[in-house]
């Protein structure tokens, strides 16, 4: 396509007509798949009788199209490749159709498509207009009974949403199943899986008393793969009840296991289709990491039953009203299931890495934005992380108390309708007695909000004034912003005492730990009876999304690591106190200048290694430096090679300094336990591990021995990745060879574990990762069609930044040809692996211009909607 024509937000109208129950059936077949479809239609009130009936269709072909049986010729529609328009119709109808669709054929795994022999359907956000004739936009509502027809061989398992009511054999060793969803949903929320799948079976007693089916569906040879993600969900369902009184609807709830997927996970209305990724754990194959994200995708695609289901958006506009939503609340089960600062942290290590970029960047949008030209280029950390951390701050503000009565109001008033963020937030309005207008700023303005934040403690009369100034830089289309709500937590850190202070402000006590509210471009706040000289805590626990900037010094900084009350803020501040450094060294790098390093963060790290620190999970991620792709972000201009010496720089010194008490934090914390993914064990391993990181970037004899040993232990995936990682990242070629191969060969045959032996590869800093890529594209476990291969091997090589982005440019090269080829076979995919040219305009000019060419490059080939959009906006 070329020049495809933007949607706005503006431009919104209701549909005018509804439909309020859809029949279909499913006769499958990989070339040509029929399906019949009966629409019970009703034109919406104050709706001209003249006007058509517009249906969207894409890659459909049509069979038959009636209207209360009565067949429609030729002249009685007009057809085109993405629309059907029926000009005459009743007020209310019942339209028949049949089309026939190549699951077999469709690699953009969007609709039906079939992949490995299943049949499986990805319908959100405009998926289902490749199945039949339909109005594909979210608020229109109905409910479906489904019937689906397959082999009994090769389909002997035959779902879709809702309850089963029906099944039986057919003639030519076919067979069928009828379902019925009595919930009115969105098209974007039915869902279709066909193959020969096996289930673990559990039940659930709900609030009220109800059993419910729980039924994981995945290939036979992964049955034993499924048991975290049961228990995960069971927690869900008991976590939703006691946290927000939901429960769920249905007798019936089920969970299927697919290796082609474009996405995580999908929330389809009682039946959600999961990358097998996102499902699939044993601790011989998974990492802490992967039970953890596990839980997490687990909880958010339970979650939406309620937040995006019962209770879903206008229009994609509205995206983040569900998604934005449902993050916050996977976030907050998490923190309660797990270690509640370490979520926290890494929850915002994340955020300030990639969102942040994404917010400075050409593509950079509003939370909820007034116009896009393809919806599945908004499926962004924006809507969902930022739309989170918007949520998040609506909580803080109001309440807890009032957020619950608020979205209990929300799920009772809007149950079964299509709705938008004002629906929500006046909820919040009525609950909290608040007006929320200002806040509303957060969904319509882009970019970062930055504080500028200065202190100054009066010794004569102990008072601590505190001014704060924001503003948010111009952003693509929004040159000018309005201030924002900006709700600030902070404390005051007495320098005598090493505790939080009193807050009092205009005579009132706050207590030792406050929020106070920035409105106005700048604002000064007094604080009174402060005892003694303080130091600030602002922003605890991440109160908002923003940048802040406020002048500690390296002593102020290390004396918050320490004694800072907040988990959240004690990680930051040696986060900024190695920031420092850091800046100081990637100078230092680019003049050709000695390095040498800050002894005030050696002496940090020494201090967190021989303290108590009571939870461990908090301090792997207190030792652990910020990443290569967070320190580029702080930079004016990205200086690739000079920030990953200067990481690689301070890794090594503190190695060096520190060396006994690395050791000594490794040895302590090995374990011959058998393994489970507690949050004790999780935080045990992370902190040896970190420690086991430290030792190897010197490369000693002995810490190449306990990597050596901690492969060859292999006790679980967590420790024999990590150890397989430092090894092959060394330049030891004699250790790190033999460990991939037999690595390899062990776990050739399973597909996820051989997803991360291609990671490991081409993450390593050594310069022959390219070459290493181009020749691990051709190996039999990887498929440019199946997206966690490329995402595992293309795309973990784009986020090796010293090897992605050499001088040479033949990493950009390389990535716009696989770009240029999944353009033609899976935009979607080809559209999110764009990214990484986008930023080019933070790169020095060489970079830049080898970026850009290959921008154009993309650019002059016959483009689909999703990557046209993305490049054109890297170019403008």
């Amino acid at each position: 396509m070329s020049d495809p024509q933007p949607v706005y937000l503006s431009d919104y109208q209701p549909p005018a007509y509804q439909v309020t129950h859809t029949e279909l059936t499913f006769d499958l077949d990989p070339a040509a798949t029929r399906v019949k479809a009966r629409l019970l239609i009703e034109r919406n009130e104050n709706v001209d009788a003249q006007t058509p009936l517009v249906l969207n269709g894409e890659q459909l072909s049509l069979v038959s199209l009636a209207i209360d049986g009565t067949p429609l010729a030729e002249a009685d529609y007009q057809l085109d490749e993405d629309s059907l328009r029926i000009m005459q119709v009743p007020a209310t109808f019942s339209l028949e159709s049949e089309v026939d669709i190549a699951p077999g054929a469709n690699t953009a795994l969007e609709g039906l498509y079939q992949s490995s022999g299943m049949y499986c359907t990805q319908c959100e956000a405009e998926g289902f207009r490749r199945i039949t004739f339909y109005p594909d936009r979210p608020d229109v509502m109905a409910t479906f009974t489904v019937t689906v027809i397959g082999d009994q061989n090769n389909e002997p398992v035959l779902l879709a949403n809702g309850n089963p009511v029906d099944s039986g054999t057919l003639e030519n060793g076919r067979h069928f199943v009828k379902w019925e969803d009595p919930h009115p949903k969105p098209c974007y929320l039915f869902a279709l899986v066909a193959g020969d799948l096996h289930k673990v079976e559990d039940h659930f007693s709900t609030m009220s008393g109800r059993d419910v089916t729980l039924q994981i569906w995945v290939e036979k040879e992964n049955l034993d793969k499924t048991e975290h993600a049961m228990a995960s969900l069971k927690r869900s369902m008991v976590w939703d009840e006691q946290t927000y009184g939901r429960e769920y609807d249905l007798d019936l709830f089920m969970i299927v296991a697919v290796n082609d997927f474009n996405m995580g996970a999908m929330e389809n209305k009682g039946l959600n289709i999961f990358n097998s990724a996102a499902v699939l754990t044993h601790p011989n194959t998974a990492t802490d990491a992967t039970f953890q994200n596990v839980e997490g995708i687990v909880a958010h695609e339970y979650f939406h039953n309620w937040s995006g289901n019962r209770v879903t958006c206008r229009d994609w506009f509205q995206l983040s009203l569900k998604e934005g939503f449902t993050v916050f609340r996977d976030q907050c089960f998490s923190a309660d299931t797990n270690s509640a600062p370490v979520k926290r942290i890494q929850d915002v290590s994340f955020f300030r890495t990639a969102q942040f970029a994404e917010d400075a960047g050409p593509t950079a949008h509003p939370v909820r934005p007034d116009h896009y030209i393809e919806i599945t280029n908004f499926y962004t950390l924006t809507i969902y992380e930022k739309g989170a951390e918007v949520v998040r701050m609506l909580c803080n503000l109001v309440g807890w108390e009032n957020f619950r009565q608020g979205a209990d109001a929300y799920f009772e008033r809007f149950d079964g309708q299509a709705v938008t963020i004002e629906d929500f937030v006046g909820c919040m309005e009525e609950a909290s007695g608040q007006t929320l207008d200002q806040f509303m700023r957060w969904y319509a303005q882009a970019g970062t909000p930055e504080i500028d934040a200065h202190g100054e403690y009066d010794y004569v009369h102990s008072e601590y004034r505190l001014t704060l100034r924001q503003r948010t830089p111009a952003t693509p289309g929004q040159t000018e912003k309005q201030p924002l709500h900006i709700p600030v937590r902070m404390g005051l850190v007495g320098t005598k005492s090493g505790q939080d202070l009193t807050l009092t402000m205009a005579g009132e006590v706050l207590g030792k730990d406050a929020v106070i509210h920035l409105r106005d471009n700048e604002q000064t706040f007094v604080f009174t009876d402060v005892a003694e000289a303080p130091v600030p805590s602002l922003l605890r626990d991440f109160s908002a999304p923003v940048k802040l900037y406020f002048p500690y010094s390296r002593e102020e900084l290390a004396f918050l690591l320490t004694h800072d009350s907040d988990g959240f803020n004690r990680w930051d501040a040696g986060q900024r106190l190695a920031m420092l450094a850091l800046d100081d060294l990637i100078a230092a790098h680019r003049n050709g200048v000695e390095k040498v390093m800050d002894g005030r963060v050696t002496e940090a790290f020494r201090t967190l290694l021989t303290s108590s620190v009571s939870d461990k999970a908090v301090l792997a991620e207190m030792l652990t430096l910020p990443s290569e792709a967070y320190i580029a972000e702080q930079q004016p201009i990205v200086d690739v090679d000079a920030i990953h010496a200067a990481r690689e720089f301070v890794r090594q010194s503190l190695a060096l300094a520190l060396r006994d008490e690395f050791v000594a934090t490794f040895e302590a914390n090995r374990s011959e336990e058998a393994y489970a993914p507690t949050s004790e064990q999780i935080a045990q391993r992370s902190l040896k591990n970190i420690a086991l990181s430290y030792l190897m970037s010197i490369e000693d004899e002995q810490a190449i021995a306990f990597c050596q040993a901690q492969f060859a232990a292999d006790h679980n995936m967590t420790d024999v990745r990590y150890a397989l990682t430092l090894l092959v990242h060394s330049e030891r070629d004699d250790v790190s060879s033999p460990a991939l191969k037999a690595f390899g060969e062990k776990w050739a045959h399973d597909s996820l574990v051989m997803d991360q032996w291609f990671t490991i590869q081409v993450t390593r800093p050594q310069p022959d990762v390219l070459e290493r890529v181009e020749f691990l594209m051709q190996h039999p476990a990887f498929s440019i069609k199946n997206p966690n291969k490329v995402r595992a091997l293309v795309g973990a090589f784009t986020q090796n930044r010293v090897n992605f982005h050499r001088l040479d440019g033949k990493g950009y090269a390389l990535l716009a040809d696989v770009v240029i080829e999944l353009n033609r076979l899976n935009p979607e995919i080809a559209a999110r692996l764009v990214t990484p040219l986008t930023r080019w305009q933070r790169f020095d000019e060489a970079r830049q211009a080898l970026m850009h060419a290959q921008l154009e490059r993309i650019k002059k080939e016959p483009l689909s909607s999703n990557v046209y959009e993305v490049v054109e906006k890297a170019l403008a």
